[in-house]
């Protein structure tokens, strides 16, 4: 059975759970079994957001991820938080923009991507969330980048399909670097 752990975290309005939803979807119209559980504090924007996403093989038992294979953590105190419940061997990625500092484990593979800088850069800041989905879908074993356009089409809302090919443009930067 092939089943990969996610857990995304950041704060409020950084697009942690949309992130996670686009993961799900992208797992979905893969034919995997699948799993999305955000979590977000009551302030909502600027307040704590996570999210949970599990993709498998098989049906999953529960959307609780304790130990996930892959974290991408989108603040410094996310990282904090999580760094030590990725299992030995997994995949941390981060913001290196807002992170000042790297993980301290030598068990796990690090990647440190400046999205931030990296969505100001191209002129789509806020999809820094989605310059690190494009990495996670190259770093992770569960996903590859086909049939990333059709996921976008299911996840960007129609009033704002126009978003689709910047999100796209999102996705590859970080698929790239």
């Amino acid at each position: 059975m092939n089943t990969t752990q996610i857990l995304i975290a950041g704060f409020g309005g950084q697009g942690v759970l949309f992130a996670g939803k686009f993961l799900a979807y992208k797992g979905l119209l893969s034919g995997k079994q699948v799993s999305w559980l955000p979590s977000y504090g009551p302030e909502m924007r600027g307040g704590t957001a996570n999210c949970s996403v599990i993709i498998s093989d098989e049906p999953i038992g529960s959307p609780i991820v304790t130990n996930p294979d892959c974290l991408v953590a989108m603040n410094l105190p996310s990282l904090k938080k999580y760094e030590y419940d990725v299992v030995s061997g997994g995949i941390i990625i981060i913001d290196s923009t807002l992170i000042g500092e790297m993980p301290v484990r030598d068990d796990v593979t690090v990647f440190a991507v400046p999205s931030t800088k990296m969505a100001n850069d191209e002129g789509f800041s806020t999809l820094a969330n989605m310059i690190l989905m494009g990495k996670l879908i190259k770093e992770c074993d569960a996903f590859d980048f086909d049939g990333t356009e059709d996921v976008l089409k299911k996840v960007v809302p129609p009033k704002k399909a126009n978003l689709t090919e910047i999100n796209l443009k999102a996705l590859r930067t970080g698929y790239d670097y």
